[in-house]
């Protein structure tokens, strides 16, 4: 699934951002498969929060080179291809650009064992406990980029994310890891993780220098901690409460959530 809507207008994105010459005049084009096709066709490649190499001591802990793994919205990332060449070998690549699809498919059609199908996250064609690892990198961050806030995301938002982590607990293995990667720090990404549903433990990691990444690692068939557990049940007994008045401090057109969360 790609779902590469870029983070823009924020302090993420213009850390992140290796190269502008894609940078399109609206946000509302990251929503369109056709941008996306478009860019695929002449970008060779990019890595959205560092290469494979920045969070790789992380994920040797919790992924075994034997492992299946699914990777949610690869993009024209070098990551499928630096993992393999670290040794993993049973990776089955997503995103919903056809070219994308295409072009990496013909990049690494001498990797056997790497694959790559054009797929929505929120409806995997995978039967269940398909893979042992499913791993995301900023796909599940690119979803909020029209976000105004990261306490309370719009219905639309809020549906497009339980579809796709609904999905992504059905195609994981009992003990298998959802492995998200992401710049949302706990304090918002939690709240979309800690769902008794999804049935999986939260753990927590960081890096990055100068500038802190999160992964993130769900553990299928462990349970939430009491402290998850709590959250979860401090956010539903939220929804049932009447919101707030709110108070306009300035246009919302002017802003949105990312530029007022302090990343630096």
């Amino acid at each position: 699934m790609g779902y590469r809507f870029v983070i823009a207008n924020s302090h993420w994105w213009k850390r992140g951002t290796q190269n502008m010459d894609y940078l399109p005049d609206d946000n509302s084009r990251y929503n369109d498969v056709d941008y996306w096709d478009e860019r695929y066709k002449t970008e060779q490649s990019f890595d959205w929060l560092g290469c494979f190499s920045k969070f790789k001591h992380l994920l040797e802990k919790h992924v075994k080179q034997e492992d299946s793994i699914l990777i949610l919205g690869c993009g024209n990332s070098s990551m499928s291809g630096d993992m393999y060449s670290a040794g993993y070998r049973s990776i089955t690549n997503i995103d919903y650009s056809s070219v994308c699809i295409s072009t990496m498919g013909a990049r690494y059609s001498h990797c056997p064992g790497m694959t790559w199908q054009q797929m929505d996250v929120r409806q995997l064609s995978f039967p269940e406990a398909s893979f042992d690892v499913i791993l995301e990198k900023a796909t599940l961050d690119a979803i909020m980029v029209e976000e105004k806030s990261p306490w309370e995301v719009s219905p639309d938002t809020a549906c497009f994310i339980h579809q796709a982590l609904k999905e992504i607990s059905r195609c994981l293995k009992p003990g298998g890891r959802f492995v998200s990667v992401t710049f949302a720090n706990p304090l918002f990404r939690k709240r979309l993780y800690a769902r008794t549903e999804y049935n999986w433990s939260i753990n927590e990691y960081s890096y990055g220098e100068g500038f802190e990444y999160f992964v993130y690692v769900m553990t299928k068939g462990e349970g939430l901690s009491p402290e998850d557990a709590a959250l979860e049940k401090k956010i539903l007994e939220d929804t049932t409460k009447a919101p707030p008045p709110m108070i306009a401090t300035q246009s919302e057109d002017e802003e949105d959530f990312l530029s007022n969360i302090d990343l630096t």
